[in-house]
């Protein structure tokens, strides 16, 4: 019981530490859309895809986890979102913080209109990048055609909060 407080105010050091890390030095910055799309993580098959396959669609990319409930719960809007916006060059792109044996095994019991990657923990360095500073699951970040960050979502979301974001993307631009 005794190394369990002495364990237990360490851990509390080190979350104190790190906010106070957030608020002097300010959040990670934003991932170079360069170095976004020459990252490449393997899908559920174990072959390579490169993000740089979607450079210039409008992305949303949703980091997650088998073993993530919220995570879970959120896969059929972002199904629906998928197949609502992929005519209007919208890619959802689902990431997860486990490697390619456990999204295999997932992909086995559950549909998902949307490509799932296994990045492991570079999945979590590359959520950190584009604005994770809490190391939460889900993550949502809404990528406009230029590569930049648009907006994020920490925690779970649904279609209508990425559909305020997303209709005036798309109204706004060129394509079909």
């Amino acid at each position: 019981m005794k190394y369990l407080k002495y364990a237990l105010s360490a851990l509390a050091i080190i979350v104190l530490g790190l906010g106070v890390r957030h608020f002097i030095w300010g959040p990670t910055p934003n991932l170079s859309p360069e170095v976004l799309y020459s990252t490449s993580f393997p899908d559920s098959n174990g072959k390579m895809q490169p993000i740089g396959q979607w450079q210039g669609k409008i992305l949303v990319v949703n980091f997650w986890a088998t073993w993530c409930p919220p995570c879970r719960e959120e896969m059929p809007e972002l199904s629906r979102l998928q197949e609502s916006y992929q005519a209007n060059d919208g890619i959802v792109l689902g990431i997860a913080t486990e490697d390619v044996a456990k999204i295999r095994e997932f992909t086995k019991e559950t549909r998902v209109s949307y490509p799932l990657l296994a990045g492991d923990m570079e999945a979590m360095n590359l959520g950190t990048a584009l604005g994770n500073n809490r190391g939460i699951l889900p993550y949502t970040v809404i990528i406009g055609r230029d590569g930049e960050v648009v907006k994020t979502f920490f925690g779970q979301v649904n279609m209508a909060m990425l559909e305020e974001i997303l209709r005036p993307m798309v109204a706004g631009s060129s394509s079909p």
